[in-house]
């Protein structure tokens, strides 16, 4: 039982700094730049790490580096580790945030970045001005082992869903929204009717679908169920802000986030519909944002303080 801890005690820690900004920067000089030592420092923690994982990790490639296959397994996991680091010696009894260098770790859509995104950042800066603050965009693929994968961030902004009712998951609201049809102007179909029967047989672009069948991972899909619609998808991509550009110009209609279609319909020529039947009394169509971390993460004081600045920037929407 013991092994783990001996191996542990055997690996100089600083390694993890050294290979995390050798993976982000690509480039031996800019990641010493970035660590703070120098560049044949740099290179013998280079030598060192591929040495323990008996691989290149960056190669030459068109006269910079490129990752191995292997250094592109690490680069997400380095970011985990070390963000778990920070997270356990940056926690104490007080957070002076004016002072602090932690870095906070998210797991978040596109969509919310654009909503959120502008005035998290402001605020960081004018509030914080030595936190980092590290995105991750969400891919489909990270609700396969949701307690693994929020341990090792500081949480992710997502509407709730099954798949999050873990007794060491943790919540609160951040703000709403709700779905809505974008077609272009041009589209005969955008100044018609469009009840369920009309959306069944029209083209769709639908973010994070699946190549077979439909995922009930992804929070739209309720929308699809509730309008009893199974989409004839033409076009897939796994983001939301590119969805009203793959409607402009096209026969195509999808269903947005009000926030985004608002900002977005007059510059790229596209008409905003309501979904047939409204919201309705049941709230149907609402989109609840919320902020989930783990249990653990329960009493640290830089945490308490993270969430309670994006509740106070929601409440501003």
């Amino acid at each position: 039982m013991r092994a783990p801890s001996t191996h542990l005690a055997n690996l100089d820690l600083n390694l993890l700094v050294s290979l995390r900004e050798l993976l982000r920067e690509r480039n031996v000089t800019r990641a010493a730049a970035r660590i703070g030592v120098s560049q044949p420092a740099a290179s013998a923690a280079l030598s060192r790490l591929r040495r323990h994982f008996d691989d290149e990790l960056l190669t030459r490639h068109a006269g910079g580096y490129v990752l191995t296959p292997l250094a592109v397994q690490l680069a997400d996991q380095v970011e985990g580790v070390c963000a778990a680091a920070e997270r356990l010696f940056g926690t104490g009894h007080h957070f002076d945030p004016r002072a602090s260098r932690r870095g906070f770790s998210l797991l978040i859509a596109d969509y919310t970045v654009a909503v959120l995104g502008t005035a998290l950042s402001a605020a960081l800066a004018r509030r914080a001005p030595g936190v980092e603050l590290r995105l991750r965009l969400v891919r489909e693929s990270f609700s396969a082992d949701i307690g693994e994968t929020i341990r090792l961030i500081d949480g992710m902004i997502a509407p709730p869903a099954a798949r999050f009712d873990r007794p060491d998951l943790r919540s609160v609201d951040l703000f709403t929204d709700r779905w809505v049809l974008l077609l272009d102007a041009a589209n005969p179909a955008a100044h018609q009717e469009l009840t369920p029967a009309r959306l069944a047989v029209m083209p769709w672009v639908v973010p994070f679908a699946p190549e077979r069948g439909f995922s009930a991972a992804a929070p739209i899909t309720r929308q699809f169920t509730r309008l009893g619609v199974e989409p004839d998808t033409r076009v897939r991509v796994e983001s939301y802000l590119a969805v009203p550009h793959l409607v402009a110009g096209t026969d195509r209609v999808a269903l947005v986030q009000e926030r985004l279609a608002r900002d977005v319909a007059a510059g790229l020529g596209l008409v905003v519909r309501e979904c047939p039947g409204g919201d309705g009394e049941d709230g149907a169509g609402t989109i609840c944002e919320r902020f989930w971390w783990h249990a653990d993460l329960d009493n640290d004081p830089a945490h308490r303080w993270l969430r309670s600045l994006l509740v106070e920037l929601s409440a501003e929407l």
